[in-house]
C-alpha cells in the first residue's frame, strides 16, 4: 500500500463513518419526535419533516421485499466498494465509497432494527411530493455522483486527485 493509498482509505472510511453517524442520529431525532411529525412538520416552503417507514428501496420500489435480501444486497455492495476504496489512489472516488457505504449502513441498520427505513424529508412543490428520504439516501447519491464524475473526468489515470 502506498503513502498516498493509505490516505486515500483514511479519507474514505473518515467520511463513511461520518455518513453513518450523522445519519443515525437524524433517524434517531425523527424517530422520538414521530407523534409530532407523522402528518409533516411544516419547516420552510416546499420542505417538510415527516415521519415514514419504508420496507422497499429507494421511491418505495420493491416494497414487501424480506428485509433479510435486502440487507445482504446492501452488505454484497458495501463489500465491494470497500475493496475499491482499498485499491484506489484517489480520493475523490475513495470518498465516493465512503459515502455510499456509510449511507448503505445506516439503511442496513434500520432494517435490522425495524424491518424497515426510516425516512423523515419531504420535500414539494405545490401538491406534488418527492419521495421522503433521509441523510442516508442523501450520501448515497453523494456518493454516486462522486464516482460519476471521478470516472468522467478521467481521473483513474492519475495517480492522485488531491
Amino acid at each position: 500500500m502506498t503513502k498516498m493509498t493509505g490516505k486515500a482509505i483514511l479519507v474514505g472510511l473518515c467520511i463513511g463513518a461520518a455518513a453513518l453517524g450523522l445519519d443515525q442520529v437524524s433517524k434517531e431525532l425523527a424517530t422520538s419526535y414521530a407523534t409530532s411529525i407523522v402528518d409533516g412538520l411544516p419547516l420552510l416552503p416546499g420542505f417538510n419533516l415527516v415521519f415514514l417507514r419504508n420496507d422497499g428501496l429507494s421511491f418505495g420500489m420493491f416494497d414487501g421485499m424480506p428485509p433479510w435480501l435486502l440487507i445482504t444486497l446492501a452488505l454484497a455492495i458495501c463489500g465491494w466498494l470497500l475493496a475499491t476504496m482499498f485499491r484506489t489512489q484517489s480520493r475523490t472516488e475513495a470518498m465516493g465509497c465512503g459515502m455510499i457505504i456509510g449511507g448503505a449502513l445506516g439503511n442496513v441498520f434500520d432494517r435490522i432494527r425495524y424491518g424497515a427505513v426510516t425516512d423523515f424529508l419531504d420535500f414539494y412543490a405545490g401538491t406534488w411530493h418527492w419521495p421522503a428520504f433521509n441523510l442516508a439516501d442523501t450520501a448515497i447519491l453523494g456518493g454516486v455522483a462522486l464516482l460519476i464524475l471521478h470516472s468522467l473526468l478521467g481521473v483513474q489515470g492519475k495517480q492522485s486527485d488531491g
